[in-house]
């Protein structure tokens, strides 16, 4: 023990006579190495993310220099029919389509822990959707459910309504709703892990308590996936509001965005009009702005309140 303690002063010697030469060197090759990102952190986030502050408050075409506009185009915003428009459509989307996620994917791993033989087919087939392009799939949506497409020629047959589907503003969003529950490959992967990540033992202890299957879903494996289903919501919420690449397919392109009758006008189809088909980045900025303040806020919420339902195991938090 006096060896090792007398190791350790020398060592504690040693560095508190070592030249600040030396420790200004190892800190200069400790930046050297971390200067790509720094650099590419700098220049491609911290860059952008000050220039659209600024041309937030400002008129700017893209044309002409930036005319300071103070607090106009926040102003302009509360009093914008269009922009009232896109957040209700985007709510009722992270609404409806993060939970109903959320819930088709526990229940799509949960049947897929079952199978014994064969399980690697149906996993592969359950993910292969997710790997698809999102343009792609939204192009075969947009054919799937046209008016005279297979799906209502299917319904016909069996004599049930035919919906127009993304030509009509009560089916739109629906449709959407289809697309998002048939790409949930990721998520589903994800939740099936934490599912065979389950101990046995807590089932084994439920069984000897008489618990029935409900119960145990209920008590044992709901808790225990608990922080896999609040990360699930939280990636959900955030992609949710930043919903665009599927709802400008489906709308039918630039020339028809929102269509129909701005019922697939969401969020950021309405920042994407008016900063690229307007010119009106100033308030494409604000609008951005206004955006990443909300899903910080919602973001902010959900942690705060995990508290109440989430479980980790070792009583983390």
């Amino acid at each position: 023990m006096a060896a090792i303690a007398t190791t350790s002063k020398g060592v504690a010697v040693a560095r508190r006579r070592r030249p600040r030469g030396a420790w200004r060197r190892r800190n200069l090759v400790v930046i050297a190495f971390l200067s790509p990102w720094i650099i590419g952190f700098l220049v491609f986030i911290v860059y952008p993310a000050a220039a659209t502050l600024y041309f937030s408050f400002t008129r700017y075409d893209l044309l002409t220099a930036p005319e300071w506009a103070g607090l106009d185009n926040y102003r302009f915003m509360l009093h914008d029919p269009q922009f009232w428009q896109g957040v209700r459509n985007t709510l009722w989307l992270v609404v409806f389509l993060v939970p109903l996620q959320v819930v088709f994917s526990i229940t799509v791993a949960s049947v897929l822990t079952r199978p014994k033989r064969g399980v690697g087919v149906y996993r592969t087939i359950y993910f292969l959707p997710s790997m698809v392009p999102v343009v792609a799939a939204a192009l075969g949506f947009r054919f799937l459910l046209n008016p005279v497409g297979p799906i209502n020629t299917v319904l016909g047959f069996f004599h049930l309504p035919e919906p127009f589907w993304f030509e009509d503003p009560r089916f739109a969003k629906p449709g959407l709703l289809l697309l998002g529950l048939w790409g949930i490959g990721e998520m589903m992967i994800i939740f099936l892990a934490a599912l065979l990540d389950v101990p046995k033992q807590l089932y084994e202890a439920a069984d000897l308590e008489g618990a029935t299957a409900w119960q145990r879903y209920r008590h044992v494996t709901l808790p225990t996936i608990s922080p896999v289903i609040f990360f699930a919501l939280v990636i959900g919420v955030i992609d949710g509001f930043q919903y665009f690449a599927q709802a400008y397919v489906a709308s039918g392109g630039r020339e028809n965005l929102g269509a129909p009758q701005g019922s697939l006008r969401f969020y950021s189809i309405w920042l994407y009009e008016q900063g690229f088909t307007y010119l009106h980045l100033g308030y494409a900025a604000a609008l951005a702005w206004v955006l990443f303040v909300i899903v910080m806020i919602v973001t902010f919420v959900l942690v705060k309140t995990q508290h109440r339902w989430v479980h980790y195991q070792g009583g983390f938090r």
